[in-house]
């Protein structure tokens, strides 16, 4: 597991040909960050989804929620404005996730580059529980870098980044307390008119 900065300086993960991924710990103060999650708990339309997998359709072991920035809650609009100035990037869409508990958890998996504007990043932000995000590179030798996504923290992806790595959240035994997520992205016009429905996987 990399080591946590504990001054709220900037950790780079990543900074090679494949692209960059920067950690920013403490990027939301923490009291911002609590109420920020509090409220999106409770005025969300968190749904259950169901999607095929194997020849079968299974449960999606998380809630999710899709927003486009313009229609979003006050605290999405917020929190974009953050992530917006670390990632040096415009965003237009939002993609939640509500972990309830070490159950939830999203599969290994990168961003679908055909509904993202060419070139731009991602910019997650974590609220809540902290929870363990695996990074691994797709290409020999494997390398993977683990970290723990504290509350108020800001994980910036560039794009290039998608192609050459995985990232995803593995389900855990260990008493952990709920976690929301937002993954905000600059979608291309078609897909912002879909509702702004990208794979949120984060």
């Amino acid at each position: 597991m990399l080591p946590f900065a504990f001054d709220n300086a900037p950790v780079t993960l990543v900074d090679d040909p494949s692209g960059t991924i920067v950690y920013h710990p403490g990027a939301v103060d923490p009291a911002q960050a609590d109420a920020w999650f509090g409220r999106l708990l409770a005025i969300v339309p968190w749904q259950a989804e169901r999607r095929w997998m194997y020849e079968r359709q299974v449960d999606v072991p998380r809630l999710t929620a899709h927003y486009a920035l313009a229609d979003a809650p006050a605290p999405i609009g917020e929190a974009a404005a953050i992530a917006a100035r670390l990632a040096h990037a415009a965003f237009n869409a939002a993609g939640l996730n509500r972990y309830r508990d070490g159950r939830d958890s999203v599969a290994p998996h990168n961003d679908k580059l055909h509904r993202l504007i060419v070139g731009a990043p991602i910019a997650l932000l974590s609220l809540g529980a902290a929870r363990r995000m695996a990074i691994r590179a797709k290409a020999k030798p494997r390398r993977t870098l683990q970290i723990d996504l504290e509350p108020g923290s800001v994980l910036v992806m560039s794009y290039p980044t998608q192609q050459q790595y995985d990232h995803g959240i593995a389900k855990t035994r260990a008493a952990v307390g709920e976690r929301i997520s937002i993954a905000f992205r600059a979608l291309r016009p078609d897909a912002l008119r879909e509702s702004a429905r990208p794979d949120t996987g984060r």
